[in-house]
């Protein structure tokens, strides 16, 4: 990428891709509208073409959710075992999601739908448009490669969340409404099409970039996302069990020989589980793809960071929109996620904080919880987007989200390898290496491949709290027995309507009411 792109923002005949372009991987600032046919003609166009995709995943804003930047949280966090809406989600469509009440209307669920289509348009107009253009190859190439490493990740996202959906892989430049109308591809196709794309992207995209490059999919990231891709389809529900296999063979492509693996990408864990997060230390060696962001620039900023804190205090803007579930566990009635770490575990004062000092007065704020149960009890807030150079502005949070990261690598490895083999050597090792970072003790030789599975589960829920993971975990995992934990999660926690059904959302009814080819899901 060269070291600045011309900003431009062009119309294309369906929606508007502002695309970016600047001095900066991450900014946007349109300056001017042009015409489709006069826009791909150069190498920035083209670079500008795949920013735009990139952009979907991180755009921010007081009036705009993307879904590395809040529309996860909104639209899929509060609906699992681990989150609620807070006092500052007033939101109706939240709040009916996070008890499972959603409907085929509710906005978040077409928001999600509607953002990851438009991202996965801006990447069949930039694998059309940008072979076109006369530029070097070598970056054409990488370029394209991106694209199709993104479309991947967004396909991914939305067969997870809504099982069998329209496959559109060429960019339609249709006149009439009714050419858009395109039947559901099953899980399978799509989940075909997500596997080429990975590997057509790992066999271009580089290893590794310098500056201002640094953010972008690699080889590293592609073979890592095709792990995880694998063990999800080795899961509930297709139960494909013989990717398996190949879950362990892709991680093992990018973990780093002390790990076992065969990967020359420079992964693995930073020792201080509190730099995995902080913005200082962004782009670590631990970071396999995250979604980039800025503080203070042009809407670039994590806006989470405020609505996991406590709202009312001096100096710091916060709405408390985010809280943890509570829930009855004998005797304690505010048991939750934050109960769940052993004292030892040096993740849980990273994810989550249960005071705020004030910049303005210095004075402690938290709040108290009336529990008999537990002398001295007190809210734990979430803590993993704070930006400790942000405090006055907290909705500019410069704080990456992992899409990603090493330690999940790790546990996507010890999880498949024990489905394949039960508890190995390998798979010890891998699990072994996330709790050393995290100050406890190893997992000691002699359990069972049942007891194992649940020891992995466990680690990936402390491991990955906030990080928009565990509501497609509870898809995906089964007990001992091989049946789904997902309705009985759920009704742990007081969620008692929770069905089967919800495993899957609704397609939105603006859709079905556009495309009369669309079916809805079971339930709905």
């Amino acid at each position: 990428m060269t070291r600045y792109h011309k900003l431009l923002s062009i119309f294309l005949l369906t929606f508007i891709a502002g695309l970016t372009s600047c001095k900066k991987f991450l900014e946007e600032k349109p300056a001017s509208t042009i015409s489709e046919d006069q826009f791909y003609n150069t190498q920035d166009d083209a670079l500008n073409a795949i920013n735009a995709v990139y952009f979907m995943l991180n755009s921010g804003g007081t009036s705009v959710q993307t879904p590395y930047n809040t529309l996860f949280n909104t639209g899929m966090n509060m609906a699992d075992d681990d989150e609620d809406p807070g006092p500052g989600a007033t939101n109706p469509d939240v709040r009916s999601l996070s008890v499972l009440a959603h409907s085929s209307t509710n906005l978040r669920i077409y928001e999600i739908w509607q953002q990851h289509y438009a991202a996965i348009k801006r990447a069949n107009v930039a694998l059309e448009k940008v072979p076109q253009i006369d530029f070097d190859e070598n970056l054409k190439n990488r370029l394209l490669a991106e694209a199709k490493f993104l479309r991947a990740l967004y396909y991914f996202n939305l067969v997870r969340l809504y099982g069998d959906v329209p496959l559109v892989t060429t960019y339609q430049k249709y006149v009439n409404a009714t050419d858009y109308a395109i039947e559901r591809s099953s899980s399978a196709e799509v989940y075909a099409q997500i596997e080429q794309d990975l590997k057509e992207a790992a066999e271009v995209l580089p290893a590794n970039y310098s500056a201002p490059d640094v953010g972008r999919a690699t080889s590293g990231a592609a073979k890592a996302l095709l792990a995880k891709v694998y063990l999800t389809e080795a899961s509930l529900p297709l139960r494909l069990e013989q990717h398996y296999a190949d879950a362990v063979q892709w991680a093992e492509e990018v973990l780093s020989p002390q790990d076992g693996g065969t990967g020359q990408y420079a992964y693995h864990l930073r020792d201080n589980y509190a730099e995995v997060f902080l913005p200082d230390y962004k782009n670590n060696e631990e970071h396999i793809f995250s979604a980039q962001f800025k503080s203070n620039s042009l809407n670039q900023g994590n806006n989470e960071s405020p609505r996991a804190i406590l709202s009312g205090i001096p100096g710091l803007r916060g709405n408390y929109a985010h809280m943890v579930r509570y829930y009855k566990e004998g005797n304690d009635n505010f048991f939750s996620i934050y109960k769940l770490y052993h004292s030892l575990d040096k993740r849980r004062d990273v994810t989550f904080v249960t005071h705020y000092v004030s910049p303005t007065n210095g004075k402690s704020y938290g709040l108290a919880l009336n529990n008999p149960a537990v002398s001295g009890d007190s809210t734990p807030f979430f803590n993993k987007w704070w930006d400790p150079n942000s405090t006055a502005v907290t909705s500019e949070s410069a704080a990456n989200v992992p899409i990603i990261r090493y330690a999940e690598l790790l546990l996507i490895h010890a999880e498949a390898e024990n489905e394949l083999h039960g508890p190995t050597a390998k798979a010890y090792q891998s699990i072994n290496r996330v709790r050393e970072r995290a100050g406890l003790p190893k997992l000691s030789s002699g359990l069972t491949k049942d007891e194992f599975r649940e020891a992995v589960y466990l680690e990936r829920r402390l491991e990955l709290v906030y990080e928009y993971q565990r509501w497609f975990d509870l898809i995906r995992e089964k007990d001992a027995s091989g049946a789904g934990i997902f309705v009985k999660s759920l009704h742990k926690v007081g969620k008692t309507n929770a069905a089967e059904k919800h495993a899957l959302y609704p397609i939105p009814q603006s859709e079905l009411d556009n495309n009369a080819l669309l079916t809805q899901n079971p339930g709905y």
